[in-house]
């Protein structure tokens, strides 16, 4: 799957306002907000994860270029967190504490390299500051008691993200939710934010918008009908424009266009 382009958005700002907050109060958040607006792009992109994600994962020998990396994940002392579907409580505990543990030999490595690691492993200072969990729709009842729990020992600030309701949902479990400091609605772009999206994808085309043409106005005022600000919508939508045009070996982005482009794809909003 193509990776989602990231534009620095209100909403991605409003996120890292709130993700600053919960790490800095050390409490737990709860973010929610519609499939595609943007909450896992935000939450990777505060963590670094765009850049830490391959090493992360594709754990085995060093090279000289891992050192950005250490660095970036240094900076935001933050573990993205994503639970399987089918996860067992063992597992999703041996899974996280096995990610935690590699952010935190990579932090231990850049503050090495500057010369600032000093004393055993034991006595070095707390090097994850802030844990964000995705899809927490997934967990178990054990899982989340597991959560807290590690919140209560460690002080780490924790945001868990969702679907809206999921706020509801989390307010079964008192322990849990008195916890909570922070409670954050990740919104649709706004009509401005969405233009000001729009025009770079123009640009991308190889196009320039102008809202007062009425070609580009027909075409603007459909992709916002369609999407409804959706960013992951959005960007389907243009990948699929991109395709009409070139096998058409169109120069114009117009409604039909984004009409032919919308008939291509399921939209579940």
């Amino acid at each position: 799957m193509a990776q989602q382009r990231f534009v620095a958005t209100k909403e991605h700002r409003r996120f890292v306002e709130f993700a600053d907050a919960v790490r800095r109060h050390h409490t737990i958040g709860i973010c929610y907000g519609q499939a595609g607006v943007g909450k896992t792009l935000s939450a990777k992109r505060y963590a670094n994860w765009h850049k830490a994600q391959t090493l992360l994962e594709e754990w085995g020998p060093r090279e000289g270029s891992d050192f950005q990396v250490y660095a970036a994940l240094a900076r935001k002392r933050t573990v993205f967190f994503t639970p399987g579907v089918l996860t067992t409580p063992r597992q999703f505990q041996q899974d996280l504490a096995e990610l935690t543990a590699r952010v935190s030999i990579c932090i231990d490595q850049h503050f090495e390299t500057l010369g600032k690691l000093t004393g055993p492993p034991g006595m070095r200072l707390k090097n994850i500051e802030l844990l964000i969990v995705d899809e927490s729709e997934r967990l178990s009842p054990n899982a989340l008691e597991y959560l807290r729990d590690q919140h209560d020992r460690t002080n780490m600030g924790l945001i868990l993200i969702g679907m809206p309701g999921i706020e509801k949902q989390f307010s079964r479990y008192p322990q849990l939710y008195s916890r909570v400091g922070f409670a954050h609605e990740y919104r649709p772009l706004a009509e401005d934010e969405l233009r000001f999206v729009l025009t770079r994808r123009w640009r991308k085309l190889g196009h320039s918008l102008d809202p007062d043409d009425f070609t580009d106005a027909q075409a603007l005022a459909a992709i916002a009908r369609i999407t409804h600000g959706n960013f992951r919508l959005v960007d389907r939508l243009f990948t699929q424009m991109e395709r009409i045009m070139k096998i058409n070996e169109l120069h114009t982005i117009t409604d039909d266009v984004v009409e032919a482009a919308r008939s291509t794809l399921v939209i579940g909003i």
